[in-house]
């Protein structure tokens, strides 16, 4: 569906994109994070022919996006992130308009209007001004906007900003529902949103792709980077046979309260397997240890973009 290769884009000597490469297959819903000025915004920008790469290629559908950038657009629903409405007309009157000027069949524009309201909750609001909308009411405006024509494509940009709970609780349910016959792109600074909706995540830090996975796979490797463990003993000789049997491997207190402790015990890459949490468990059964807790840290999904994002300056859109 999406191929993006060595893509870069230069603004004068500021590179905001180093030359990456993905690829995003039918009705996938992928996760496209990163911290401000990491390079997310142009990436989009260029896939929905608003911006033109300094260098690389991308291709959706088999169509380059700059060579064949009217076919792409036909193919995309773009939502960004100020959502682009035009406040004096009624709510189904734009719609028509964004309907007609896609493409859609005259005899067809009524009923996409419909399908798309329905979709997207504003029955209330149809026969009213834009401008009259409230802040949740015109991002589900522009949500439709998007998917009227029934692309394959949808680029989502922020598309909860302004919704209460129940709002963005029904639009990730939406959005959830749009891969059976779409594949979606969603950009968001709400991590649970990604949690709750995508499948593949692919982080940007810097202008370059610092993560590329499943969502449950890259949960799944971050989280095997420490063990929790909950241990009654002696402090100071629990944490010196630990060292002992993990040597040079960092041992965070989490807490403690009288012989009660708290244990983080980082894992490096080549312990990542099931034999650490068996030799920390015979370590304290062969001590006396009373053992409450013991098990692999869950990583969130917060935890992998901080961890691969902290150190970012910034230096893309």
């Amino acid at each position: 569906m999406i191929s993006v290769e060595n893509l870069s884009k230069s603004y004068g000597l500021m590179r905001a994109l180093k030359g990456i490469s993905f690829n995003v297959a039918k009705n996938e819903v992928v996760g496209f994070l990163g911290p401000n000025g990491a390079g997310k915004s142009t990436t989009m920008k260029i896939l929905t022919g608003y911006l033109l790469p300094s260098g690389g290629r991308a291709t959706i559908d088999g169509r380059d996006v700059v060579a064949d950038s009217l076919e792409v657009r036909k193919r995309i629903g773009y939502l960004p992130e100020s959502t682009p409405l035009y406040t004096e007309m009624l709510v189904a009157d734009y719609l028509r308009f964004a309907a007609e000027i896609r493409g859609v069949p005259g005899r067809k524009v009524n009923d996409a209007v419909e399908r798309v309201v329905g979709l997207c909750g504003l029955e209330m609001v149809v026969g009213k001004n834009i401008v009259e909308l409230s802040k949740g009411y015109k991002q589900r405006v522009g949500l439709a906007q998007a998917m009227v024509h029934e692309p394959d494509l949808l680029i989502l940009d922020e598309p909860t900003s302004g919704l209460d709970p129940n709002q963005i609780v029904e639009v990730r349910k939406l959005i959830k529902s749009l891969a059976e016959q779409h594949t979606v792109i969603l950009s968001t600074h709400y991590l649970q949103e990604v949690e709750a909706v995508a499948t593949r995540v692919i982080i940007v830090n810097r202008g370059e792709i610092v993560a590329d996975d499943q969502k449950d796979q890259l949960l799944r490797r971050m989280s095997s980077q420490a063990i929790r463990a909950r241990v009654k003993g002696p402090k100071h000789n629990i944490m010196a046979q630990i060292g002992e049997l993990m040597p040079g491997r960092r041992v965070d207190v989490m807490w403690s309260e009288g012989d009660y402790h708290d244990l983080r015990v980082h894992v490096s890459t080549e312990l990542r397997d099931e034999t650490v949490p068996e030799a920390l468990a015979h370590l304290m059964v062969k001590n006396g240890w009373a053992i409450s807790r013991l098990e692999r840290e869950q990583a969130s999904l917060e935890d992998v973009f901080r961890s691969l994002t902290a150190h970012a300056d910034g230096g893309g859109a």
